[in-house]
C-alpha cells in the first residue's frame, strides 16, 4: 500500500503545483475557474429588474392541440438530457409546462449563448429609440478607439451576422493569460475585446464567435450612455413582462457587460421572448420591437442562410452545424426540420428557444449541458403530435 500512498502524494501535489501556477497566472481568472464547479460565477452580477406581466395561459387536458404522447415522449427526452424545464406554447396557450426534480417556475438557469440573440433583439430597440442610427453604420462611429483604424469600417450589421473578419482566440482551457480564457473570465473584457486584430476583410466568411458580441455589447452600451442590464430591462425585459433576471459582467471595476453569454433568466421568460418573435414584436397586444426589425432578424445572411442576425435559422439541413473554422465543436441534428420556418435562439449544451411560426408554435428547452443534445428532436416530435384543427377553426 505504500506504493500507492506515494502515488495518491504525487497527484496531490501536481495538482497543488497546477492550481498554483493557474492563481500565479492571473489570480481572477483561476479563482472563476476553480468556484465554477461549486455555482460560482464568471464575475459579478447585476439584476434586469422584470415585471409581473399577463398571464400564460396553461390549456387543459382537453383543450391541449397536441397529442398526449407526444407531450410524454418530449418530457422523457427532457429527463434523457438533465433538463430543468421544458416549456411548449401552441396556438394562444401553453400546452405543456413542465419543471424537472429540484427545478421549478423561479428557477433562473444559465443558458449559454441563447443571450446572443436577445441582444439582436435589443438593437431593434436601439435603432428605433434613436441611440443608433443603422445596423450600416462603421463600429468605428461608435468605438472612437477603431475610428482610424481597419477594424473601425466593420458594419454593425457584420457584427450581427458573424461576418465582420475580427479574429477570436481558439479554445484553450490551460492559460488563464491567454485571449480565451480572459474573454471568457477575466477582469477586463474591454480591453481584450478591443485588442483583437482583424483577421480577414470583413462581409467574407461566417464565423460564430463571442468578440462579436461583446463588441456589439460595447457599442450599444455606449450608444445608449446607461448599463447594459437597465436598458435591457426598460426596452425589452419589463415591456415582454418577463421575470427578474441577472446579466454578468467582468468585474466591478469595469462593468463591461458578458453579452456573448451569462443572462440568467427562467424558462417562462423565454418563453415570452419566443412569443415576441411569433407575434413579430408585439406582446399583449402591444407592438414592443417593429414588424420590420422582427423581420431583418430572421433574414438569410450572405455567408450562412442559416443564420440571421445573432439568431440561427432552420433554413437549411446540417447534420453536423459547425460554428467557426477554428473550432471542431458542431451541433448535432439528426434530419431535417418538420417545418421550413424553424428559428431558434442556440445556448451551449442544448439550452434552446424554438420558434416555428407557421404551426404557433414556440419550444423552451433549460437544463444541464447536454453534449448530444439533437436539434431535431423537440421540434418534430411536437409537430409530428399536433392534432387537427376542429372544423370551421
Amino acid at each position: 500500500m505504500k506504493w500507492l500512498r506515494r502515488l495518491l502524494a504525487v497527484l496531490l501535489a501536481i495538482v497543488v503545483l497546477a492550481t498554483v501556477a493557474l492563481y500565479v497566472a492571473d489570480p481572477v481568472v483561476a479563482t472563476r475557474m476553480l468556484s465554477m464547479p461549486f455555482g460560482g460565477a464568471m464575475g459579478p452580477v447585476v439584476p434586469v429588474p422584470g415585471r409581473a406581466g399577463p398571464g400564460l395561459p396553461l390549456a387543459g387536458p382537453d383543450a391541449r392541440t397536441i397529442d398526449g404522447a407526444a407531450l410524454e415522449a418530449a418530457v422523457a427526452y427532457g429527463a434523457e438530457t438533465g433538463s430543468h424545464a421544458l416549456l411548449v406554447w401552441q396556438g394562444d396557450a401553453l400546452q405543456l409546462e413542465h419543471y424537472y426534480p429540484g427545478f421549478g417556475a423561479g428557477t433562473r438557469t444559465p443558458t449559454q449563448s441563447m443571450h446572443k440573440s436577445v441582444v439582436a433583439l435589443l438593437y431593434g430597440a436601439a435603432i428605433r429609440d434613436g441611440f443608433i442610427g443603422s445596423v450600416d453604420d462603421a463600429v468605428g462611429k461608435y468605438l472612437p478607439e477603431w475610428r482610424d483604424d481597419p477594424r473601425g469600417q466593420v458594419t454593425l450589421r457584420q457584427l450581427l451576422q458573424q461576418a465582420s473578419g475580427i479574429g477570436y482566440p481558439r479554445t484553450n482551457y490551460l492559460n488563464p493569460a491567454g485571449d480565451f480564457l480572459q474573454i471568457m473570465m477575466g477582469g477586463n473584457l474591454e480591453q481584450k475585446l478591443l485588442a483583437q486584430p482583424a483577421e480577414q476583410p470583413p462581409d467574407t466568411q461566417f464565423d460564430y464567435h463571442n468578440v462579436n458580441v461583446g463588441l456589439l455589447g460595447i457599442v450599444l452600451e455606449r450608444a445608449v450612455g446607461r448599463p447594459y442590464a437597465e436598458y435591457l430591462s426598460s426596452a425589452l425585459w419589463q415591456p415582454i413582462g418577463a421575470d427578474d433576471a441577472t446579466v454578468t459582467l467582468d468585474s466591478d471595476v469595469h462593468r463591461t457587460p458578458r453579452t456573448y453569454c451569462c443572462l440568467d433568466a427562467t424558462a417562462r421568460s423565454w418563453l415570452r421572448l419566443g412569443l415576441l418573435h411569433l407575434n413579430d414584436g408585439a406582446s399583449d397586444g402591444v407592438q414592443v420591437l417593429p414588424r420590420e426589425w422582427m423581420a431583418e432578424v430572421v433574414t438569410p445572411s450572405r455567408h450562412n442562410p442559416g443564420y440571421g442576425y445573432l439568431t440561427w435559422l432552420g433554413t437549411r439541413y446540417q447534420r453536423e452545424r459547425r460554428y467557426n473554422h477554428k473550432s471542431p465543436v458542431a451541433a448535432f441534428q439528426s434530419e431535417p426540420f418538420a417545418a421550413p420556418d424553424v428559428r431558434f435562439f442556440d445556448g451551449f449544451g442544448g439550452q434552446r428557444v424554438y420558434v416555428v411560426p407557421s404551426h404557433r408554435l414556440v419550444i423552451v428547452r433549460t437544463g444541464a449541458l447536454a453534449m448530444d443534445w439533437d436539434d431535431a428532436r423537440l421540434p418534430n416530435l411536437i409537430i409530428a403530435g399536433l392534432r387537427p384543427a376542429p372544423a370551421g377553426r
